[in-house]
């Protein structure tokens, strides 16, 4: 049994995707903000900085647990090949997710503590333009990876 497959024999996937619900989407409005309303900068930073560091530490979580879970109802029958298809695709979704997640939350800590970002009006565009893109991306696979996840569970496909 591997340490990321079950805590206190509950599996732990069901319970660690609520963190990364809860954290990936205040890190996408968090740096939103952050860009899009410069009088909220200094009030929000330190938000953006925890948010940018723990959403996507969520995201690794979710994606390590989830497939330790896959793994285990393939490993013990528990599931049919059509369920084991629609995990994997949520699976996908879910590996698209981690990345962006990592890559909004890299760019978020650069606009908060790179001086020369802040203080250059010359960066500060194309940051801007990469933040909302991604935080844009970011929202459409959290939700893509939450959808294929409650088709399975609610539908049984």
């Amino acid at each position: 049994m591997g340490v990321f497959e079950t805590f206190f024999g509950l599996p732990l996937h069901p319970l660690v995707i609520h963190a990364a619900v809860v954290f990936i989407p205040l890190l996408i409005v968090a740096a939103l903000v952050y860009v899009l309303v410069p009088q909220l900068r200094s009030r929000i930073a330190w938000a953006v900085v925890i948010l940018a560091v723990i959403a996507p530490l969520s995201a690794l979580l979710s994606k390590l647990s989830g497939d330790a879970f896959r793994a285990r109802l393939a490993r013990r029958h528990l599931a049919s090949p059509a369920i084991l298809n629609n995990i994997d695709v949520h699976r996908h979704y879910g590996t698209i997710t981690l990345y962006v997640t990592i890559a909004l939350g890299v760019v978020a800590l650069a606009a908060v503590l790179v001086p020369e970002i802040r203080e250059r009006n010359v960066y500060l565009i194309p940051l801007w333009v990469v933040t909302i893109g991604l935080a844009i991306t970011t929202g459409y696979y959290v939700f893509r990876t939450g959808d294929t996840a409650a088709h399975i569970v609610w539908q049984g496909y």
